[in-house]
């Protein structure tokens, strides 16, 4: 028996979409993340997702990887202009100037919050008193593209000198991470 999945209205439910955001969709999206790298990946692959779609981002995502040291904070806040001018000729990833650069000063933000608040995941996760906010969707129609919780953790966010996070990439990022399930009601990977 064929499992149901959410449809997003460009045939999700019909195969039309490749393998990885199948993947995606099925193992990753609006799953529970507190792994701290999981945390600081999503949050620069979303922010990295402005203004192109997702799908072009998962098929990127091993070579984001793999240029991004693994999306190891400590090491992408060391990062310098060498190294900026290394990402700027990889084919492989997104190569914008503001949005590399915003990686760095993310890196270097989420491990201040890290010390503040002993880690990224008690952070993140105290918008919501470390509960799933499911939206019980049955329609692409009452999805938002952002909501109160997520412009007010853009505003944290911002606040502590994050880049490209404003309350829609939030939002994104929150089902990313699975602070919010937005996974139809009729879907077999809720």
């Amino acid at each position: 028996m064929d499992k149901k999945r959410c449809d997003f209205g460009f045939g999700a439910a019909q195969g039309l979409v490749s393998e990885k955001y199948i993947r995606y969709h099925d193992t990753r999206w609006c799953k529970p993340e507190h792994r701290e790298r999981e945390l600081f990946a999503m949050l620069i692959l979303e922010g990295m997702q402005a203004g192109v779609s997702w799908a072009l981002i998962l098929n990127k995502e091993e070579n984001f990887r793999e240029a991004f040291d693994g999306f190891d904070p400590n090491v992408v806040a060391a990062y310098n202009t060498d190294k900026i001018e290394e990402l700027m000729q990889n084919k492989g990833i997104i190569r914008n100037r503001n949005k590399i650069a915003a990686a760095i000063e993310n890196a270097r933000a989420f491990l201040k919050v890290q010390q503040e608040f002993g880690s990224f995941d008690a952070f993140i996760w105290s918008f919501t008193d470390g509960k799933v906010v499911d939206h019980h969707l049955s329609d692409i129609k009452n999805m938002p593209a952002k909501d109160e919780l997520s412009e007010k953790v853009s505003a944290a966010l911002k606040k502590r000198g994050f880049k490209f996070v404003g309350p829609t990439i939030v939002y994104s990022y929150l089902q990313g991470i699975g602070v919010i399930n937005d996974h139809w009601e009729y879907c077999d990977f809720r």
